[in-house]
């Protein structure tokens, strides 16, 4: 109760304090304005911490606090004694007002949640914060690359872009792909073939959007290029609308070869000559493989004209046939269900 509670010194004064800021923000903005309730929170925040580091005040002042403020604003969510302890973690994590006013206050409050209960470091969670704000994630999807661990596999391709390109592309294009991928959506059999990576691939083409990363727009599956009378079809074709160019990705079930580098070097040749545009920057070309060694695709890379990444995906295996045989089927436990509700009759 917050009656058993000492009230310490300065404390009428902060609670006034904070109503004022409160209804201050109210009548400025709506609380459902992102960034006056940041900035609101932000600030609560910091008071906080300050008061219990300057002033000894002890942890359960928190409870007290969102006693009286759930009193004086009864109508408002967001002043429960988790979200206060929310602001005094957001502030503890995020101490100059400068970055909170320009960068932080740029997300919503859900996404600050989750960046302090998934990422403990200053470093990690800013770079997450800059992403999200950059690609317009939701919470979501902001979860989902955090737990895929985005920020460890960005810009981890082995590429020639270094060489093949201008500098002042070749960083944007290093940055763009990812080592591995993830296509947890799909789940393929141990000998599933290109074709059935690149099917499940279009049945989850959102997913596969979300997974390249924001400015891929997909153009077309097994297109057709023709070469001297032959046809030549690309597993996947996309255009990236940040670098201006095409994008061409291969498929492959299994380990790297070195003989994938010069097919996927000819077929960004002949897309440059029959496809792009004069306005469009040279076409980049992505070979997506189960595994690969790092010293084969080195080599492999090393004298090819074209820009090219290679990297590996991650997909979900279905279980072995022995293994499967051992799991009841879904018809075996409704069996197993009947027989267990008749006995209970019988009793």
């Amino acid at each position: 109760m917050t009656s058993a509670i000492q009230t310490p010194r300065g404390y009428p004064a902060f609670l006034r304090d904070i109503k004022d800021r409160v209804r201050t923000a109210q009548v400025r903005a709506s609380l459902a304005v992102n960034r006056e309730l940041i900035l609101l929170y932000w600030s609560i925040g910091r008071d906080i911490l300050a008061r219990q580091k300057v002033a000894g005040w002890g942890a359960k002042i928190i409870d007290r606090l969102a006693s009286d403020l759930a009193a004086e604003f009864p109508g408002i969510e967001g002043f429960s004694s988790r979200s206060l302890k929310y602001m005094r973690a957001f502030a503890d994590a995020w101490p100059e007002e400068p970055i909170v006013q320009q960068l932080v206050a740029q997300l919503p409050w859900g996404h600050h949640t989750r960046l302090l209960d998934r990422i403990k470091d200053r470093t990690t969670r800013e770079w997450y914060l800059h992403a999200a704000i950059e690609n317009g994630w939701s919470q979501n999807i902001l979860v989902h690359q955090i737990t895929t661990q985005l920020h460890k596999r960005q810009g981890k391709a082995i590429t020639n872009f270094a060489r093949a390109l201008p500098p002042e592309g070749s960083d944007l294009a290093e940055q763009i792909l990812k080592d591995p991928y993830h296509f947890d959506f799909l789940t393929l059999a141990a000998s599933a073939r290109e074709r059935d990576l690149e099917r499940g691939l279009l049945i989850h083409l959102r997913d596969l959007l979300l997974e390249l990363g924001r400015g891929f727009a997909f153009v077309g599956s097994q297109v057709p290029l023709e070469v001297d009378g032959q046809p030549f079809f690309l597993d996947l074709l996309f255009y990236h609308v940040r670098l201006h160019c095409y994008f061409v990705i291969e498929l492959k079930a299994g380990p790297f070869k070195p003989e994938y580098a010069g097919k996927l070097n000819f077929y960004l040749s002949a897309v440059d000559d029959l496809v792009r545009s004069v306005s469009d920057a040279p076409t980049l070309g992505l070979l997506l493989c189960e595994s690969r060694s790092g010293a084969i695709v080195e080599y492999a890379l090393r004298d090819v004209s074209k820009p090219i990444g290679i990297s590996t995906y991650r997909i979900t295996r279905e279980l072995p046939e022995p293994l499967r045989d051992e799991i009841p089927s879904i018809e075996d436990l409704k069996q197993v269900v009947k027989r267990l509700r008749a006995s209970s009759k019988g009793r």
